[in-house]
């Protein structure tokens, strides 16, 4: 590799000259970012045959990890620091006079994906679906049938075009259907092939793979491992089982049982005739199973049979068609266990486990904050990079006055970067004094941007009336996507900017308080956020968040959390202590006790709590500069509807929690104190931590040395 600079800028003259036949002074900005990336291509390639090839002839136990989306960011700047020489390049290529961050889109199919100094260059598949036959119908085109001509074309690729198409609709269902089919049967036929060249029989296949599924979207794996063990292979069902049941894997992403996937039978029968053919025959035997061991309870067999009710039940089927079931994180794991899938957990008690999400932290503070790592690594050397629970030692810092002041220049730095994305795109000057708080996650109900932009609202209404309120200044930054059928999220989007645009342009706050919406948001704005937050939401209904990784992410850039006690905050107020994140709201338990006894009443607190009468009545009141009636929907869940997600009920206390929040921030030393904190328990929620337990746990796989 060339890890000298003078070597490196030879190098990449001669590339652009044998690609392009250009000068340096010639090439175009996209020449010069396509012959940079053919050399590190290069480099990463020698290491990515050998990784294959030492798996084959070592033949090591691999695992494919299915998923029906992979959002990887760019990934130039993520190889070059696990290669460790992005400052090398860097400043070769500024000598050049080349900036190496230039956006250029590409369409992967299969991407080498790097260990952080260690050889390994594993592979991420991505599939497109193209025509198999002619894309063009001649005879249809001659008669007239113009759309006929390229239909099979259109409809082919239609598969892969949009990831989750609006469901809202049959055609749109039937897609979403097709899609998942389409990826998980392409991925299990690519895996057998491969393992067949080298092994001819699929009979200790579970020994030397392991496949498993992220969430239900790719559980149509276990049938369709059953149907080529089965239709190509020649193998008896019980033995067919056998491979599948210890091949497969399944990792659950949701609490929510409306969320648990499942489809109309009609539909899935027509689309994948002989997979339901397999799917019946599975439930009809998981049945009969269940029959045995409790016999007579039929309501028991009717909760827990795969086909039922009209659908085929997906979360049901990877139960019962793979070896092991795990959480999220603890309380996700607990009250599956316990309350979703409990009825599961009966029957298959040694199948449940829990893994705790993590994130990885090479990303989202190496990559993502610069600043801060170099601080990091300065202070306790760099072996927290390949072992991030070293960061701990950070703690031996934590009041030293010289390493605070400089946490806290780079979060204004990080700050000030945000900021400059804010004005250039939405020409909104912010406070760079204000408190940066930043909701980011999917746009949903029991996520609860809603509180936030009510608190927000309580907090305008007090300004209004008194612009000389004593309040320190707050930047409310919100960025979410949403389902496109999903109309009551699209509608708290609408109302977030509409707010924004009353707060920001209202002369009377003295811009004590700011409201932004960052549209499209994605790995590369993320990258931005979370190194620039001194807050992070983290609001949802307790018992309703799976985990979380935003958290993670604000943690570790040392942003501190208000939040509930659900999901992943749970384990982080375990790892910082109480007196370093700002907790509030229901409990899992209390939350329980109302879904199940009844005795919350929605209109009680609004006829109580002015705070929540004023902002909800502004909803529907004229307040906003809207059509008539717009916000009306939102109106009708929070108080009509008894709030299912007990919003009203968590405002009081989330509001006590902001009023803590803004008094301990005005201690730039206590503050500063809990934002270490929070970096430095940071290391447990790397996803270095996760994969291990992972492999040892689950996949019952060993690293392997790779020699280059």
């Amino acid at each position: 590799m060339l890890t000298d600079k003078k070597r490196f800028k030879k190098a990449f003259k001669e590339k652009l000259q044998s690609m392009y036949g250009e000068s340096l002074e010639e090439a175009s900005a996209m020449d010069k970012f396509t012959a940079f990336g053919s050399i590190v291509r290069d480099y990463i390639s020698r290491k990515w045959v050998q990784t294959n090839k030492q798996y084959l002839e070592k033949d090591e136990k691999q695992v494919f990890y299915f998923s029906l989306e992979f959002l990887l960011g760019r990934l130039m700047g993520s190889n070059l620091l696990n290669l460790n020489i992005r400052g090398v390049y860097e400043e070769a290529l500024a000598e050049l006079g080349i900036d190496l961050n230039e956006p250029v889109l590409a369409v992967p199919y299969d991407t080498p994906i790097l260990g952080y100094k260690n050889n390994t260059v594993n592979t991420l598949r991505l599939w497109s679906s193209e025509a198999a036959k002619t894309d063009f119908d001649f005879s249809s085109f001659s008669h007239g049938d113009y759309m006929k001509a390229v239909e099979y074309k259109y409809s082919v690729e239609a598969i892969s075009q949009i990831l989750y198409p609006d469901d809202n609709h049959f055609k749109g269902r039937e897609l979403r259907l097709k899609q998942q089919y389409f990826f998980v049967s392409a991925g299990v036929q690519s895996i057998v092939r491969r393992y067949k060249k080298k092994n001819g029989s699929l009979t200790d296949f579970a020994d030397k793979v392991a496949i498993h599924i992220n969430d239900t979207h790719p559980v149509l794996a276990i049938p369709e491992l059953m149907r080529i063990l089965l239709d190509e292979e020649g193998m008896g069902w019980d033995e067919a089982w056998k491979i599948t049941t210890n091949t497969i894997s399944f990792t659950n992403h949701t609490i929510l049982s409306e969320a648990l996937e499942k489809w109309p039978i009609e539909l899935f029968k027509s689309l994948l005739p002989r997979i339901y053919m397999i799917v019946y025959e599975i439930n009809e035997r998981f049945c009969r199973e269940i029959w045995n061991k409790y016999p007579g309870d039929w309501d028991r067999c009717s909760a827990m049979a795969i086909i039922a009710d009209g659908f085929v039940k997906m979360a049901h089927l990877a139960i019962a068609g793979s070896y092991s079931i795990n959480g999220v994180s603890d309380i996700h794991t607990e009250i599956l266990k316990k309350r979703e899938m409990s009825k599961f957990y009966d029957f298959y008690p040694y199948k449940f486990n829990n893994k705790t999400n993590g994130v990885t932290h090479r990303r989202w503070l190496i990559k993502s904050n610069p600043g801060l790592s170099s601080l990091i690594t300065d202070t306790i050397g760099p072996g927290w990079i390949k072992h991030p629970t070293d960061l701990i030692g950070l703690l031996k810092h934590v009041n030293d006055a010289s390493f605070q002041d400089k946490i806290f220049e780079i979060k204004r730095q990080n700050k000030a970067d945000l900021a400059k994305v804010i004005k250039d795109k939405y020409a909104v000057d912010v406070d760079l004094n204000s408190i940066f708080d930043i909701q980011v996650k999917r746009l949903h109900a029991y996520k609860r941007q809603i509180l936030n932009v009510l608190h927000i609202m309580h907090l305008y209404n007090m300004l209004r009336e008194n612009p000389d309120m004593d309040i320190h200044p707050r930047t409310f930054i919100f960025s979410a996507k949403a389902a496109p059928s999903y109309f009551q999220a699209k509608t708290t989007i609408k109302l977030i900017n509409t707010l924004a645009s009353m707060v920001n342009n209202d002369k009377r706050v003295r811009d004590k308080i700011k409201v932004i919406f960052l549209e499209n948001y994605r790995v590369s704005l993320a990258e931005k956020i979370f190194p620039g937050a001194d807050v992070s939401e983290q609001i949802s209904t307790a018992g309703k968040e799976a985990s979380g990784t935003g958290n993670m992410k604000f943690m570790m850039n040392g942003a501190v959390t208000i939040g509930t006690m659900d999901g992943a905050n749970i384990e982080i107020m375990n790892e910082v202590g109480k007196g370093n994140i700002f907790v509030f709201g229901l409990t899992t338990d209390e939350m329980m006790s109302y879904y199940q006894g009844g005795g919350y009443s929605s209109e009680s607190i609004y006829s109580k709590d002015l705070r929540v009468k004023t902002a909800l009545d502004q909803l529907i009141n004229g307040f906003f500069p809207v059509a008539h009636e717009e916000f009306r929907g939102l109106y009708n869940t929070l108080l009509h509807n008894n709030d299912e997600f007990y919003v009203l009920k968590d405002f009081d206390s989330y509001d006590d929690a902001h009023s803590r929040l803004e008094k301990t921030y005005h201690n730039r030393k206590k503050w500063t104190a809990m934002s270490i904190n929070n970096i430095a328990h940071s290391g447990k929620f790397s996803s270095d931590r996760t994969i291990s337990e992972y492999a040892a746990g689950i996949w019952k796989i060993r690293p392997v040395i790779i020699n280059c």
